[in-house]
């Protein structure tokens, strides 16, 4: 934060206070952790660089899986599970591959623990593995290596399949749900016969996940290729959503790589083609993780804790019954109302603990309940409650009937999702920069200001990457909508 906005802040409101501090603009890196405390979505473990996922953060997980998972099958993919231990043999077979991942593997050398003198577990010398095995940083290989059986001629392509896994890449400064050691993710490996399929295929897993980030996670991206020094290890492309998180920095979202003939070649995926010959299949590969959760974070959410779009919140709407004394006629009210709204596929927590209502109003906020419904006596008897979005505060509090709200509930929600993705694309798009020459560049992001600068790949060459390497900058894509004419730059996660 500058001088200049840490001023207006202060001239603001010195007695504003908000739920999570410190605030974004004091420190977004300790407020994102402290929103996802505020929320209980997951905490560190006593595995260096993991983490728990927690109920409610494994719920929102789900919800994503279920999404996308659907959306995948629709383009005719099917599930599908492979080992977690990779031969080292399988990783060495593709050398940039190996090269790129080195560096993250952790490695399996022995089968068996015993005690050793000073009565401590250790592995017992005797049970060195003939061969180490790598936990899974990605299973390209070993994928590949079914494929190469399963596919002997071109009736056997398309062969496409999924899995929905857990990988393991040695991370040094871990953040939860951005870059931990271990994540969950789903990892698709296709095969074609041609390279314009396997080209199609990239792109057209691109467009799911895009459609899952918009019509779900209200996020507006941009999507676009990757520089070749950003580009997956073996791929001959990646293409990419960036996604700008509200701090300017960019978060990359998901990938889809075309992988072309390489990992064919080196697994020996091969088929007896329409002409009688043996050619090498065309493979991609496409992923998306549990950082999305992070990025769902950093995009939506106030100095107040979480924000959720709707499609993706584990509840849509939290009932709050407001009591003094005896309340059981305002809670059989509440429970009343909460099986008329689940009847209509309406995820509801009705909060009946003994806990104050400011305490479970504030609860409701940091969990990013999208709607937050009260109800006291006096609003029973007249047959009426009150609700707020969680996205727009106290402003758009509304005192409606029960029949109302029960009947325009959806529509709310989905004006909601719909304002959210609208919020997110405006914000991204406002916040790129056309710029014209490295010194713009340069003085930009000095200034610490926020968002993409976009300019020329004619501007690539040696000061090009002096300048990345002075303030921590990468080329984040090549949008598509630039035609491979203009790079974005920015800061990332």
């Amino acid at each position: 934060m500058t001088n200049t906005q840490a001023q207006q802040k202060q001239s603001a409101g010195k007695n504003t206070r908000t739920a999570i501090t410190p605030t974004r603009e004091e420190n977004f890196p300790e407020w994102f952790q402290n929103v996802i405390k505020a929320a209980d979505l997951a905490e560190n473990s006593p595995v260096r660089g993991c983490m728990v996922i927690k109920p409610y953060g494994y719920a929102i997980w789900e919800l994503i899986q279920r999404a996308l998972d659907d959306k995948i099958k629709d383009v005719d993919v099917k599930n599908a599970y492979f080992p977690l231990l990779i031969p080292l043999s399988f990783i060495s077979r593709e050398a940039e591959h190996v090269d790129g991942f080195a560096k993250e593997c952790a490695v399996v050398t022995h089968h068996r623990l015993e005690k050793g003198p000073d009565g401590k577990l250790v592995p017992a010398p005797d049970s060195e593995l003939e061969e180490p095995f790598v936990i899974r940083p990605t299973s390209e290989t070993i994928i590949g290596d079914s494929m190469s059986k399963w596919i002997q001629s071109y009736r056997d392509l398309p062969l496409k399949l999924n899995q929905w896994c857990n990988v393991m890449r040695w991370e040094m400064r871990p953040r939860m749900f951005l870059r931990t050691t271990e994540f969950l993710w789903q990892e698709g490996h296709n095969a074609f016969a041609t390279a314009e399929e396997a080209h199609e295929d990239a792109m057209k897993m691109l467009g799911v996940y895009n459609q899952v980030y918009e019509e779900f996670f209200a996020i507006g991206g941009i999507q676009g290729e990757k520089t070749p020094d950003e580009r997956f290890p073996g791929a001959i492309n990646t293409y990419t959503i960036e996604a700008m998180m509200q701090d300017g920095k960019s978060l990359q979202a998901c990938t889809s790589h075309d992988l072309g003939q390489n990992f064919a070649k080196s697994c020996d995926i091969k088929f007896q083609g329409e002409d009688g010959q043996q050619h090498h299949a065309h493979t991609t590969s496409w992923g998306f993780s549990t950082r999305s959760v992070g990025g769902l974070i950093m995009s939506h959410s106030d100095d107040d804790g979480l924000i959720l779009p709707p499609k993706l919140a584990p509840y849509h709407v939290a009932i709050i019954p407001i009591v003094k004394d005896d309340g059981s006629a305002v809670f059989e009210h509440c429970r009343q109302l909460a099986a008329r709204l689940k009847a209509q596929g309406i995820r509801v927590h009705l909060d009946l603990s003994d806990s104050r209502s400011s305490d479970k109003m504030w609860s409701a906020i940091k969990l990013g309940i999208p709607l937050r419904v009260e109800i006291g006596q006096r609003e029973m008897d007249e047959g009426k409650l009150s609700y707020v979005r969680r996205d727009l505060g106290k402003d758009s509090k509304a005192i409606v009937t029960g029949d109302e709200f029960c009947g325009t509930v959806q529509k709310v929600l989905d004006q909601m999702q719909a304002d959210m993705l609208a919020k997110s694309t405006k914000f991204t798009r406002d916040h790129i920069f056309d710029m014209k020459s490295l010194a713009e560049v340069r003085e930009f992001f000095k200034a610490d200001k926020v968002g993409f600068a976009r300019i020329d790949t004619s501007l690539f060459g040696a000061d090009y990457d002096v300048l990345k390497k002075e303030l921590s900058l990468s080329s984040r894509c090549l949008p598509f909508e630039d035609e491979g004419r203009k790079v974005l730059v920015g800061k990332s996660y």
